[in-house]
C-alpha cells in the first residue's frame, strides 16, 4: 500500500510530463489528478488505523542505495504516526489542488507541464517525509526544492517569475548547507544517518562537547542548530524567509500546495521527527522558540500594510510557521504537528479562495481594486470567511484549538523564552485577526472599486491577455465597476472549496485530543515524537487570562480591522501621511531585501565583474588563449613578409643566411 501511495505520483509525472504532448492535455490532468486521489485514499486509510489506535509502526524497504566504508544507507519507507499525519496532508491538499487547476489552468498551453510539476513535486514531498534516513530526507528535501523552482518559475516568460523561482532557489541552498553540514556531523557523532539508530543513541551523547576555537560546544546543540538552519531556509523563518512572499509569481495552485502544507512545513517535520535530539538541548530548543516567536512576529506586521491578495496570506503562511516552530521550541511537538494539520486545511482555503476571488476579477491581485464582491461571489466570500475565522481562532474552528494549544503550552512549559514566545503569540493573534479581516473587508464589502485596475478596464473591453483564461459578462455601464461583472468560479474550482472548508470548520474539533490530549496523546503519537505528556496536563491548568488571550486578541483585531476599513475608511491613508517611516519600514519588509542586497549580492556582482574583467578578459585571456593566437597572429603576419614570391627575394635570404652561417664558423 504505502509502496503504490509514494511512488504513484512519480510515475503519472512521468507519463504527464513525458507523454503529454501524445496523450493530450485532458488525458495528463485525468491521469495525475487520478493518481493523487488514489494516494489520498490510501493516506486516510493508513491514518485511520493510527487514529483508532488499530497500526503500529513498520518500515518497508525498497532498495540497497549506498555502501560506501561504514556509510550503508538503505532505501525504506518509514511509516507511523508521524508519517501518517504528514502523508494525508500532503495528498490531500495536493489532490485537491490538482481538481482546483483543471479549472483555474483551463487555458494554459502547458497543462501537461503543469500537472507533471505538481505530482513530481507530491513525490518528492512523499519521499521527504517517509524517509527511513536523513540521506533520504535530503533526497526529498532537495526534490522539493527542485520541484518548487520550476513551479514557481512556471510561467517563464515573466522576468519576475525567473527571479523569484531564482530567489527561492538561491535562498534555500543557503539553508539546506547548515543541513547538509547537521547530516554530516550526526554522521561522524553517531556513526549511522538511520534515524531509529539516531534517536536510540541520543541519551549516549547527551552532554558531550568539543573543542572549537579554546571553547567547549555541546555537540547535541551545534548538530540540532546545524539542522535548524536548514529548517529555517525550507520553513522561511526570520533571516531566510525572504523568499516566500516573491514565490507568489507562481500560478495560485502553486501557493496553495507548497505554502500551504507541504514545503513550507518540511523544517517543521524535520524538527519534530528529530525531537529527542532537540529535547536534549535546551539551548538549541531556546533557539528554535525564539527565532519561531520573532517570525511570527515579523511576518504578521509586514502583512498588515500589504495589498497583493496573496502576499497577504503569503505573509500569513510564515507568520503561522512561526507559531509552529516556537511551540516545538517550547516542547509541544505535538502542538506543533497540530497546527502544522490544521494550518493545511484553512490555509490552502485561503490561497485557493483568493485564486477564486483573482479568476473573478480578470487576474487583478491588488485588493485596492476590489471591493462589493460578497454579492457577485457569494459561495467564495463564504468559504474564504470560514478560511478567516479559522485563521484567527474563532471559537471552535480548527484553528481555535491548535493556536491555543501552542499558546498554552508556550505559557505552560515554564520556560523564560517559553514565556517570550507566549508572549509574542497573544500579540501576533491580535495582528492576524487585525490582517486577516482587513483582507475579507477590502476583498468583499464597500463599494466597487474595479474601475482603476487595468486588468479590469482590459477585461470589460474584452481585451484577454494569455493569462486571461475565463469569459465574463460585461455591459456598457459606467457604475464605477468598469462595466464589469465578476462571476462564480467553475464546479471544478468550487469542490476544493468546500472540503477544505470542512476541514477548516471540524478538524480541530475532532482530532485534538488526539493530537494534543494528556490522555490520549501519547497513545496516538507512540513515540514518533518526543511527547511530553506532563506539559499537556499543565496546558489544562493554566489561569483563565491565558485560554482566553486567543479570543480577547481575535476579537480585537476584528473590531479594529473593522472600524478601520468599513467604519473610517480615511484612517489607513492618514496613518500612511502621519507615519511615513514606520509605514514604509513594514511596507518595505523591515528592510531585509535591500539590506542582503547591500551585504550579499552587489558585492557579489562587484566582485564577479571584477573576476570577468581583470581576472578572465584582462589576465587569462590576454595571456592564455588570446594571447596564443595573438603571437600565431603575428608571427603569421612577419613570415608573410617573406613569402613575396619574387626570386630575389628568396635569393637574398639565402645569401644573409650563407653569410651568418660563414660568420658562425668563422668566429
Amino acid at each position: 500500500m504505502i509502496q503504490l501511495l509514494v511512488f504513484l505520483p512519480l510515475l503519472t509525472a512521468l507519463v504527464a510530463g513525458l507523454g503529454g504532448r501524445a496523450i493530450g492535455h485532458t488525458a495528463a490532468k485525468a491521469i495525475t489528478t487520478g493518481g493523487l486521489f488514489v494516494s489520498a485514499a490510501l493516506a486516510w486509510t493508513i491514518f485511520i488505523g493510527f487514529w483508532l489506535n488499530d497500526s503500529a509502526g513498520y518500515t518497508v524497504p525498497v532498495l540497497d542505495w549506498i555502501e560506501s566504508g561504514n556509510l550503508s544507507v538503505h532505501w525504506a519507507l518509514k511509516v507511523d504516526t508521524l508519517t501518517a499525519v504528514m502523508l494525508v496532508v500532503v495528498t490531500s491538499v495536493s489532490a485537491l489542488v490538482h481538481l482546483y487547476s483543471w479549472g483555474y489552468m483551463e487555458e494554459d498551453p502547458s497543462q501537461s507541464r503543469f500537472f507533471a510539476y505538481l505530482s513530481l513535486f507530491t513525490f518528492a514531498m512523499l519521499m521527504l517525509v517517509t524517509a527511513d534516513n536523513l540521506v533520504q530526507m535530503f533526497f526529498g528535501w532537495e526534490g522539493v526544492g527542485l520541484a518548487s523552482y520550476l513551479l514557481i518559475g512556471f510561467w517563464y516568460h515573466k522576468p519576475s517569475a525567473n527571479a523569484a523561482a531564482i530567489k527561492a532557489f538561491v535562498v534555500n541552498r543557503v539553508g539546506d548547507f547548515g543541513f547538509s553540514l547537521g547530516i554530516f556531523g550526526t554522521f561522524l557523532v553517531f556513526g549511522t544517518v538511520s534515524l531509529d539508530a539516531i534517536l536510540a543513541a541520543v541519551p549516549q551523547h547527551s552532554g558531550q562537547t568539543f573543542s572549537f576555537l579554546g571553547s567547549q560546544v555541546d555537540v547535541m546543540t551545534c548538530l540540532c542548530l546545524l539542522l535548524f538552519v536548514g529548517a529555517c531556509g525550507k520553513s522561511a523563518q526570520l533571516g531566510l524567509h525572504t523568499w516566500l512572499p516573491d514565490a507568489m509569481e507562481g500560478p495560485t495552485p502553486v501557493s496553495a500546495l507548497i505554502h500551504a502544507a507541504t514545503m513550507v512545513t518540511a523544517g517543521v517535520f524535520m524538527v519534530c521527527r528529530l525531537s529527542p535530539m532537540f529535547e536534549a538541548s535546551p539551548t538549541a530548543q531556546a533557539v528554535v522558540c525564539v527565532v519561531g516567536a520573532c517570525t511570527a512576529l515579523f511576518a504578521a506586521t509586514v502583512g498588515m500594510v500589504q495589498y497583493d491578495i496573496k502576499r497577504v496570506i503569503a505573509y500569513s503562511t510564515c507568520s503561522q510557521l512561526g507559531y509552529m516552530f516556537f511551540a516545538a521550541g517550547s516542547g509541544a511537538y505535538g502542538a506543533a504537528m497540530f497546527h502544522l494539520f490544521t494550518h493545511a486545511f484553512f490555509k490552502a482555503l485561503l490561497f485557493l479562495g483568493a485564486g477564486s476571488v483573482i479568476h473573478a476579477m480578470h487576474h487583478e491581485q491588488d485588493m485596492r481594486f476590489y471591493g462589493g464582491l460578497r454579492r457577485h461571489i457569494p459561495i467564495t466570500f463564504w468559504m474564504m470567511t470560514i478560511g478567516t475565522l479559522a485563521l484567527t481562532g474563532f471559537f471552535f474552528t480548527a484553528g481555535y484549538y491548535s493556536k491555543d494549544a501552542i499558546l498554552e503550552a508556550a505559557f505552560a512549559s515554564g520556560t523564560s523564552h517559553g514565556t517570550f514566545a507566549f508572549f509574542v503569540g497573544a500579540i501576533v493573534a491580535a495582528l492576524t485577526s487585525f490582517y486577516s479581516w482587513r483582507l475579507v473587508f477590502l476583498t468583499f464589502f464597500g463599494q466597487p472599486r474595479w474601475a482603476g485596475s487595468e486588468h479590469i478596464q482590459h477585461a470589460a473591453h474584452g481585451d484577454h491577455g494569455h493569462d486571461d483564461h475565463h469569459a465574463h459578462d460585461h455591459d456598457a455601464q459606467d457604475d464605477g465597476t468598469a462595466g464589469y461583472h465578476p462571476h462564480e468560479s467553475p464546479l471544478s474550482m468550487l469542490i476544493p472549496l468546500f472540503v477544505l472548508g470542512t476541514g477548516a470548520l471540524l478538524a480541530g474539533l475532532v482530532w485534538h485530543e488526539k493530537f494534543v490530549g494528556a490522555e490520549e496523546g501519547a497513545g496516538f503519537w507512540r513515540g514518533s515524537l518526543a511527547f511530553r505528556e506532563h506539559l499537556m496536563h499543565a496546558m489544562h491548568e493554566v489561569p483563565a487570562w491565558v485560554v482566553w488571550t486567543p479570543s480577547v486578541a481575535f476579537f480585537l483585531g476584528l473590531g479594529l480591522a473593522w472600524h478601520v476599513y468599513l467604519g473610517k475608511p480615511s484612517i489607513p491613508k492618514w496613518w500612511q501621511n502621519e507615519v511615513p517611516g514606520l509605514y514604509q519600514f513594514l511596507l518595505r519588509k523591515w528592510y531585509f531585501d535591500e539590506l542582503y542586497d547591500a551585504l550579499f549580492v552587489k558585492p557579489a556582482l562587484w566582485l564577479g565583474r571584477l573576476f570577468w574583467t581583470r581576472g578572465d578578459q584582462q589576465t587569462i585571456d590576454r595571456f592564455g588563449p588570446n594571447g596564443a593566437a595573438d603571437v600565431v597572429v603575428v608571427g603569421a603576419g612577419l613570415a608573410r613578409r617573406f613569402q613575396s614570391g619574387y626570386v630575389y627575394s628568396y635569393a637574398l635570404v639565402m645569401l644573409v643566411g650563407l653569410a651568418a652561417a660563414a660568420a658562425w664558423m668563422m668566429r
